[in-house]
């Protein structure tokens, strides 16, 4: 039982979906997380969207040309990413027992992505394993990328897990850290309550 299925209940994927959406048409920019893992890696890479959800992510940098999978472990989240692109690839496990060739995929991706609370959202006990998980399907010299609250204001659950943890569990897998940022639009990390990392295998 991860924090986000304690949190979430059973019905949220539309839910989430229509948040986003409605951001969409105020204006807002909802492409964030794409755009910075696009100015990582070039197009036609492989790209792990890791707690994909609803498939925002993955969808924009599937249009933008990447090699992308999808992994969640929220069926109604899922159903909704199926609907609005049927053919990319979607599967739904708990990262904690995440292999590629369980899934019948090759590993060696370029980039793992883990936006939207992932971690903070994990079964607690659980967060090292989904590091290691992850990072083994890296090629080496791939990139694992994390934005996840650390605080109250950025969380819907009270926080438990600090950079530093964050930080220990990606060095238990082999990931050195390259940088840290305070959004996803790359706004020096100034010690706030919101960071994305960039680790290295």
């Amino acid at each position: 039982m991860t924090r986000w299925t304690d949190f979430a209940g059973k019905a949220s994927g539309e839910d989430y979906a229509a948040r986003f959406a409605t951001l969409a048409r105020s204006g807002k920019n909802v492409h964030g997380e794409a755009r910075f893992c696009a100015a990582l890696v070039p197009a036609g890479a492989r790209v792990l969207d890791a707690g994909c959800g609803t498939g925002r992510v993955m969808i924009r940098l599937a249009e933008l040309g990447y090699d992308c999978v999808g992994v969640d472990l929220d069926a109604s989240m899922l159903a909704v990413a199926r609907d609005r692109s049927p053919g990319l690839p979607w599967f739904q496990l708990d990262l904690a027992e995440f292999e590629p060739a369980l899934l019948g995929i090759e590993g060696g991706f370029d980039l793992v992505v883990a936006a939207g609370n992932i971690f903070p959202l994990l079964a607690p006990g659980t967060e090292t394993t989904v590091v290691k998980r992850l990072s083994a399907a890296l090629r080496p010299g791939g990139l694992l990328v994390a934005g996840f609250g650390l605080d109250e204001a950025h969380l819907p659950v009270p926080p438990n897990l600090t950079l530093s943890d964050y930080d220990d569990c990606c060095a238990a897998a082999g990931l050195t850290l390259v940088d840290r940022f305070a959004t996803w639009d790359a706004a020096p990390y100034d010690g706030g309550g919101y960071a994305v990392s960039v680790h290295r295998r």
